[in-house]
């Protein structure tokens, strides 16, 4: 597989250490050469990532936290003078119905998916500009900022939150030099995705099989690196005049108006 060349790019990337997503994203940078900055809330994962990635940092921090963050980015300035690429990866998911969420379950979800993009991305740009350097934002986003399904309502507002930060920062950061996009992925297939899907599905290996099938304009399931290629191609010098863009790499999931097998 060839890779988009990111020599000189520092990025960081949050949520990266585990078999989802980030890892992906991880994958498609450190190939393209990138220095990458892996965090991640769970220490076993982070560990894992040392050994696959050796010449990476690597940082345990919980985004909430603001002391946290403000720890996490001293590391980075002392591993590597600081980023020039932010990719804002780390989320958590909820199936649940809106009407009995709770407040805790409220708060955090939009604690992790909406308030620690936003304050680690105010303090990416400042340190950028301390430095004289620009800089460029990935956010992950989700299909589920542009159509949902039952239990995901919490879940896809904090999503649609991103696309309009996303869209927000880029007008007005675009002046000083920086881009700010964001990165929608379909149904990327994990193990772990399984107990998820069991709160919806009776069968869930059933259910990844259809929506391969039948949800999908293209036949093949998505798999993590198909995001961190675009997420690549986003912070790289190739899209220098794209900004505030959200893009679906769903395999046309998003394009589909009824079905597959409608008839």
């Amino acid at each position: 597989m060839e890779y988009i060349d990111l020599a000189g790019h520092r990025v960081l990337i949050t949520g990266g250490a585990g078999s989802g997503v980030g890892s992906g994203i991880c994958e498609a940078l450190y190939q393209g050469g990138a220095k990458i900055i892996i965090n991640d809330i769970d220490s076993r994962n982070l560990s894992k990532a040392s050994e696959k990635y050796p010449e990476a940092l690597t940082v345990n921090a919980n985004l909430e936290d603001p002391a946290a963050v403000e720890q996490m980015l001293f590391r980075i300035e002392e591993f590597c003078g600081g980023v020039n690429g932010l990719v804002n990866n780390a989320g958590i998911g909820l199936s649940k119905v809106a009407h009995e969420v709770t407040e805790e379950e409220f708060a955090h979800l939009y604690g992790v998916n909406v308030q620690a993009v936003w304050r680690l991305s105010k303090l990416f740009v400042r340190r950028c500009m301390e430095r004289n350097e620009k800089g460029n934002i990935v956010n992950i986003s989700s299909v589920h900022a542009h159509s949902t399904q039952s239990r995901y309502a919490i879940y896809a507002s904090a999503k649609n939150a991103i696309v309009g930060l996303t869209r927000g920062m880029a007008c007005e950061i675009g002046p000083l030099g920086f881009r700010v996009n964001a990165v929608g992925p379909g149904y990327v297939h994990a193990e772990q995705n399984y107990d998820l899907i069991k709160t919806w599905a009776e069968d869930p290996h059933q259910w990844v099989r259809d929506f391969v099938q039948n949800h999908q304009v293209l036949n093949h399931e998505i798999n993590a690196v198909d995001i961190g290629n675009t997420v690549a191609f986003l912070l790289s010098d190739l899209a220098r005049s794209i900004t505030g863009q959200n893009i679906y790499v769903d395999n046309g999931t998003t394009s589909l108006i009824f079905n597959r097998d409608f008839t």
